[in-house]
């Protein structure tokens, strides 16, 4: 059955706890909160848009690393780009499980070839190439073009809380300048209101533009992200939304706050083209039963996926 509110998410505890909280806090009485205070932070990767089999970001840089190595054959031999030339995703997969389950030897490797997709770039040289990936890449699983990949429940529900007066704000551990490019357009989220993993940059008196450095200066991960969201907002969040072990912190930063309520998305779904998985999540499955965290299946708690293709 279609309901005119969240007409994508299925009768049950997790729509009914959603419906219940933002009726709390927007009306007159004991949770009721003003506006100001109605901020409501979301991952992005694996809650927003799928994450499987890569991440977005990732396919993007593996486009320019593939690039770059048939420009240089002598990176060639060095990953990323050896998978770049391989289209062979494992290598990558590899490093961000380590990284979820808290290793990060060589995640240096990878954040060096990141950078060096965009060093010397100036934010505007950026911003065009990363919206040429949005207007011609597909899902490689999906085959759909990127803005056609946002979960359609959690577009609904991005656009229920702004109707209530809500902040909604992008907390990704992905690139902060990458999801600027098309935040508004796919998320109604805009560019001021996107805080992700961000690089050195410096301004260029000669270019009259802000250029690139040589490192990444935040990785918007696990215990940055309260940081950051505090940093660029001053305020603590209401309502988060995760999928991972990287946003534990983040919802439990959140669900401290007074009638505070953390969502964490499952991965259970093994009949519709979302792939279920538990990797890189066990620590905040867990979380959620032991905290009474929200967690929402994917496979009982959505009655679409994705919105229709224009």
């Amino acid at each position: 059955m279609n309901h005119p509110v969240l007409p994508s998410w299925r009768d049950g505890h997790a729509r009914a706890a959603l419906l219940r909280f933002v009726e709390e806090v927007t009306t007159p009485g004991d949770h009721f909160l003003v506006p100001s205070d109605r901020v409501a932070v979301f991952d992005n990767d694996g809650t927003l848009w799928p994450e499987q089999p890569i991440p977005v970001q990732l396919h993007y840089l593996t486009e320019r690393w593939r690039q770059m190595a048939k420009a240089d054959p002598a990176l060639a031999d060095r990953e990323p780009y050896t998978s770049a030339l391989s289209g062979d995703p494992a290598w990558l997969a590899s490093v961000l499980e380590d990284h979820y389950a808290g290793d990060d030897t060589r995640l240096p490797a990878l954040a060096e070839a990141v950078i060096a997709t965009q060093r010397g770039m100036d934010t505007d040289e950026l911003a065009v190439a990363v919206g040429e990936f949005f207007r011609t890449a597909r899902h490689p699983v999906l085959r759909r073009p990127y803005p056609a990949c946002a979960y359609q429940p959690m577009l609904e529900l991005l656009s229920f809380l702004r109707e209530h007066g809500f902040t909604t704000v992008l907390v990704s551990g992905g690139g902060r300048d990458f999801m600027r490019v098309i935040s508004t357009e796919l998320f109604g989220v805009p560019p001021e209101q996107v805080i992700g993993s961000t690089a050195d940059a410096h301004w260029s008196a000669s270019r009259r533009a802000v250029v690139y450095g040589d490192r990444i200066r935040v990785l918007d991960d696990g215990p940055e992200k309260p940081v950051r969201i505090w940093s660029r907002l001053g305020r603590r969040p209401v309502l988060a939304c995760g999928n991972s072990n990287g946003d534990i912190e983040m919802l439990a930063y959140t669900a401290d706050a007074p009638h505070g309520l953390a969502v964490l998305i499952h991965h259970d779904d093994d009949t519709r083209d979302d792939p279920p998985y538990d990797a890189g999540a066990q620590r905040a499955l867990a979380e959620a039963t032991r905290r009474a965290w929200l967690t929402v299946s994917v496979k009982y708690d959505w009655t679409r996926l994705y919105p229709d293709v224009p």
